[in-house]
């Protein structure tokens, strides 16, 4: 719950520094202007600038639009494709949760689970699953349950339960849908309120880089790119990380040396690690990895052997093997 929580209000946080605040920090700064100077503006630089803008726009839009709307039948149609064409896997409950409430009519659990991944290597990984017959007492820890992978773990979801029943919440996708409708009404809606307050039948003379139209899109993609560095720093994870994960070989990996890049993420060091590791043909490969570390994990350094997964049709591609239990 705190961790929602957290989320929720680094979101409003965010937020808050993307629209509201470059409309108050401009129009506390233009409230009074000579309406004069509008007419020695260049109105061709102004058009590009609403042009640079719209584009900024769609570009946020699009992307929401794909994350909150199209992702529902993105990951609908994939589960569809996994149940017809999936590889079938064993799994183990290392450990269930219950996270719904007593008085719903499901019960949800979050479990822990060990299974063989694409290349028979055991890993674990974390799935919430809804329980339509609780009875029957089917995620109880320690029990076993039939799971279909992703022969190409390049999209989510990359397992599904083997019992798993995919359908949409039409009520759900529509309030979503709406909610997009409503953001882009209000993009409209405050080209029309700028225009209609700040032209002084002039046009579009009174556009520049510091108004909110441009300022607040640039700031939302900021924003955007700059959560995806974070978070790649800080776990060490990037696009091809789930792929390794449930394609890859464990294996240890000697340290050769350990060096600082010379970066901090919130006064952590980011480490290169110079490893060495043999693969499943008996190739011996040199690869180097680069991860944010905690000021109180930073043993990780004075270790000898680090485990590592790697691609067997790719041997170069790697990643700690602490940092997938992450993936899903």
């Amino acid at each position: 719950m705190r961790k929602y929580f957290a989320l929720a209000f680094g979101a409003l946080y965010m937020l808050f520094f993307a629209i509201p605040f470059p409309m108050i920090i401009y129009y506390s700064v233009n409230n009074e202007f000579d309406i004069n100077t509008l007419k020695d503006k260049d109105p061709w630089l102004a058009l590009a600038i609403v042009s640079i803008s719209i584009i900024l726009w769609l570009i946020v839009l699009m992307g929401y639009f794909r994350k909150w709307v199209l992702q529902i039948f993105i990951s609908k149609r994939n589960i569809e494709k996994l149940k017809s064409g999936g590889v079938l896997r064993e799994a183990k409950i290392l450990s269930a949760v219950k996270t719904s409430k007593p008085n719903e009519k499901f019960n949800t659990y979050e479990l822990e689970l060990s299974f063989k991944n694409l290349a028979d290597t055991e890993i674990t990984s974390k799935t919430v699953i809804t329980d339509a017959r609780p009875h029957q007492g089917r995620f109880e820890t320690g029990k076993k349950l039939s799971l279909i992978l992703d022969r190409d773990a390049k999209e989510a979801p990359h397992f599904i339960i083997a019992t798993t029943e995919v359908g949409l919440n039409v009520i759900r996708v529509g309030f979503i849908v709406l909610g997009w409708l409503v953001f882009v009404a209000g993009v409209v809606g405050y080209y029309i309120y700028s225009y209609q307050t700040e032209s002084y039948g002039m046009g579009w003379r009174f556009m520049s880089f510091g108004h909110p139209l441009i300022v607040c899109p640039i700031v939302l993609l900021f924003f955007r790119y700059l959560l995806k560095f974070i978070y790649s720093k800080l776990t060490g994870l990037n696009s091809s990380s789930s792929m390794i994960k449930f394609k890859g070989i464990k294996t240890w990996a000697k340290l050769v040396k350990v060096s600082q890049t010379g970066t901090y993420i919130n006064d952590q060091p980011e480490i290169r690690f110079e490893l060495e590791y043999t693969d499943n043909k008996h190739h011996v490969h040199r690869n180097s990895l680069k991860k944010v570390i905690r000021l109180l994990d930073l043993d990780i350094t004075k270790q000898e052997k680090i485990e590592i997964f790697y691609l067997p049709d790719n041997p170069n591609q790697i990643a700690f093997a602490s940092d997938l239990n992450t993936i899903d």
